[in-house]
């Protein structure tokens, strides 16, 4: 595949000290592959840096989003973006360095034999580094939860470090997905499940973030739960999307 036709997706909210570090760490691991910020009107002014690191790189974008919206409507609006301009293969990554791009290229191998590749932090027992307990906790049960009551067949269900063909992205009627945070992740390989598109989990290790504040509420983890009893009476009630 040539790097042209690969788009990584990073979403921003005040990651204007990560995003400086991580686009260099991706260009040194996959050479010439495409990134796009999308930035959802980070006061620190992530955007503007970023803009000023793309004078020097031809491969680096932003998509400027007026407000904070979350993570599923910024990856949604990245997707549109992406198709819009014959992408092939569509990564989400996070800005944080919790996704580590030493990963980039064993995506790259796996989606050669499959339609979308999740970065699995519980393929092979727990990989998870400095996250605290009752956060580990949370999205330990939360993967298997999802697992039971939608019967997706995924060792990490919420994971967000992922690569899509883009054929899963015109398949998938991605404009009715309302989630974010991981239940926009839950959602996403809900529908492509259904759709009987290939998935692959390979694994990572997850290192929570050193830079920066998390994004996790109470909020998110409310939608989540909603998110799973809908998909469940939608598989048994209403045909896939």
């Amino acid at each position: 595949m040539t790097p042209e036709k690969v788009l990584i997706i990073i979403p921003t909210y005040n990651e204007k000290d990560n995003i400086g570090l991580l686009v260099p760490a991706i260009d040194k691991t996959v050479p010439g592959v495409h990134i796009l910020v999308v930035d959802d009107g980070s006061p620190d002014g992530t955007s503007t840096f970023v803009r000023d690191m793309g004078k020097q790189r031809s491969n680096l974008f932003v998509l400027d989003r007026s407000k904070k919206e979350g993570l599923g409507k910024a990856y949604v609006a990245g997707f549109h973006w992406a198709l819009s301009r014959g992408y092939e293969y569509i990564f989400e990554m996070d800005a944080d360095f919790s996704h580590d791009p030493k990963y980039l290229p064993d995506f790259l191998k796996a989606i050669e034999q499959s339609d979308i590749v999740i970065g699995s932090r519980y393929l092979s027992g727990v990989n998870v580094i400095n996250w605290p307990m009752s956060r580990l906790l949370l999205s330990y049960c939360a993967s298997i939860v999802a697992r039971i009551i939608t019967g997706i067949p995924l060792r990490d269900c919420t994971a967000g470090f992922k690569c899509f063909r883009r054929a899963v992205l015109e398949k998938v009627k991605i404009d009715k997905i309302d989630s974010s945070g991981y239940a926009f992740q839950i959602e996403m390989n809900y529908f492509a499940w259904k759709n009987k598109f290939r998935i692959t989990e390979i694994p990572i290790v997850f290192t929570d973030r050193q830079r920066g504040a998390s994004k996790m509420s109470t909020k998110i983890i409310r939608e989540g739960i909603i998110l799973l009893w809908k998909l469940r009476l939608q598989s048994i009630f209403y045909r896939t999307p």
